[in-house]
């Protein structure tokens, strides 16, 4: 298996698209797996879910389990399947559970501020 660690993350985080603040936390996880980058999982308590669209995408990984995704919907467009959610993961990793992490690219921004 993948060794894999949460921890809380430091700071305040931000995740932006196309202009708009999706959220801001000081509650994110910061995942760890294998040789990867850390990924940062923003709780959805801490996100405008009004942006967030589920999308039709699923996918699945041995380590973490059944990831569904979300659409970032913006007043000038949709970036389909942007972020995506364990929304019953392993126990193992039960901590990112009702937590979203993003794909940061040119048009989503994800910053410790």
């Amino acid at each position: 298996m993948a060794h894999i660690t949460i921890t809380k993350s430091t700071g305040t985080w931000v995740v932006r698209a196309g202009g708009a603040v999706l959220g801001e936390s000081k509650n994110a996880l910061e995942l760890s797996e294998g040789g990867n980058s850390a990924v940062i999982y923003f709780p959805k308590s801490d996100l405008a879910m009004a942006f967030l669209d589920k999308s039709e995408k699923t996918s699945h990984c041995p380590h973490k389990g059944d990831a569904i995704y979300y659409n970032i919907v913006t007043k000038s467009t949709t970036l389909t399947n942007a972020g995506w959610c364990y929304e019953a993961p392993h126990a193992d990793v039960a901590a990112i559970a009702d937590h979203i992490a993003f794909y940061a690219h040119d048009t989503v921004a994800v910053e410790q501020i």
